[in-house]
Parts: C-alpha cells; sequence; structure tokens
C-alpha cells in the first residue's frame, strides 16, 4: 500500500509539471507579454532664425504702402529729442515743455505740436502751389497752414493770429534724422519732411512740391474753410 501511495503522488506530481506554461506552442495560452506603443515623436521644425527684412532705401512715393513708409522712416538716424522742446523768434527762446517743434532744411517745414489742437502736428510749408481760398473765407488765410490729426490732413486753413507758431520756429533736423514725439515720428530728407502716426498707422509727406498721404487717408470733401483735405 506505502508503495503504491507513493506511486499515485508521483504520477500527481508529473501531471501538473506537464501542463501548459503559457507559452505560444500551447494554442490555449494568453501570452503575458503587453504591447505597449512608442510615443509619437513631434516633427522637427527648423531653429534657423528668420531674416528680418531689409528696410526700404528708397523715398516713399504715392501710393506706397504704410509699413514701408513707416520702415523707411525708422531707418533714419535717431535725434535727441531734448533739443526740439523750444522755438525761437530773434533773439527771444520760448520753452515749449514737453511740446515739440522743428524745420527742415531751408525752412521748408516748420512743425510744432500744437498746444491748441490736444498736440496734434501743425506745420508752415513753403508750397510752391497752394490750394486757393474757399469762396466766403473772410479771415486771414494761411494755405501753406497744414494740420495732422492721425485721421486728416487739412491744408490751407483760416487764421486771424499766428497760434502756435507766433513763438517762432524750432531747432532744425538735419536730413536723415528721425524725431519721435508723442504718437508721431519724423524724418527728414531732401524730399521733405515725413511723417507718421504710429495710433492710427497713417502718414504725410510735407514738402514744398505738395502733400503727400499714406495709410488710410485719402482725398476727400474739405469743409467749407478748408482748402484741401485727406481723411480716412
Amino acid at each position: 500500500m506505502r508503495i503504491a501511495l507513493l506511486v499515485a503522488v508521483s504520477a500527481l506530481v508529473a501531471g501538473c509539471s506537464g501542463g501548459s506554461d503559457g507559452s505560444a506552442d500551447d494554442p490555449g495560452s494568453t501570452s503575458a507579454t503587453s504591447t505597449t506603443s512608442s510615443p509619437r515623436q513631434p516633427t522637427p521644425t527648423s531653429t534657423r532664425p528668420t531674416k528680418p527684412s531689409p528696410a526700404p532705401t528708397a523715398v516713399p512715393q504715392r501710393g506706397a504702402a504704410i509699413a514701408d513708409v513707416i520702415g523707411w522712416i525708422e531707418s533714419g538716424t535717431p535725434a535727441d529729442v531734448a533739443g526740439f522742446h523750444s522755438m525761437t523768434r530773434g533773439a527771444d527762446t520760448t520753452d515749449l515743455g514737453e511740446g515739440v517743434a522743428f524745420t527742415t532744411a531751408g525752412g521748408v517745414t516748420n512743425c510744432v505740436t500744437n498746444r491748441y489742437r490736444d498736440g496734434a502736428l501743425a506745420c508752415l510749408v513753403k508750397l510752391t502751389d497752394p490750394p486757393p481760398r474757399p469762396a466766403g473765407v473772410e479771415s486771414a488765410w494761411k494755405a501753406n497752414w497744414v494740420d495732422f490729426t492721425g485721421t486728416t490732413v487739412d491744408v490751407g486753413s483760416p487764421h486771424g493770429d499766428p497760434g502756435p507758431f507766433g513763438a517762432g520756429t524750432g531747432a532744425e533736423l538735419p536730413p536723415g534724422q528721425t524725431l519721435a514725439f508723442g504718437a508721431y515720428r519724423c524724418r527728414a530728407d531732401p524730399a521733405g519732411a515725413f511723417c507718421v502716426d504710429y495710433g492710427h498707422r497713417t502718414a504725410v509727406a510735407l514738402s514744398a512740391s505738395g502733400i503727400e498721404p499714406f495709410g488710410c487717408l485719402k482725398k476727400a470733401t474739405p469743409p467749407a474753410d478748408i482748402g484741401l483735405r485727406f481723411s480716412c
């Protein structure tokens, strides 16, 4: 009996050890190895720096894009605005505080931030062909007076007194230099003075040959007492 019992136990152990081991050879087995997908790698991008567009070198002409006009103005040499906070008439000098005034070579343009119009830019330009006096304007007529507010440019208007120009003229801004003040930046050039209003992305060229607007400024019907108007 003891021998028979030992044989039975041996057979039972052998039967257990001969079962499935979970290998791929056993059709009833399931593999214990799990497959995980590797994370998707991002597509490599170029790290080469973008080369900035060169600043325009030619003086902006009629119809130039406002971005090109601004780029050309900004490519000039910055002048220290501290030297343009006063105006002189003869031996008298008037401190403008935060106001700014400048002239261009030959006195073709004489510009000042007009304290009577919230600091908008006012200029006297030696125009060879200024707009005529409108019918019905009886007071003193300034055909060469230009007001640039950003959304409008008015050329020629009635003025019974010199307004901000009563203090004379500002310092000369040499050709090729720029002057930044308030929302404006102006560049002097032999072709004229070019000024941009950053707040409205508009600009104007002031020269003896005429007034040239840029950006959204287009010729518009002027009020009865204005000679010529450009407006957005």
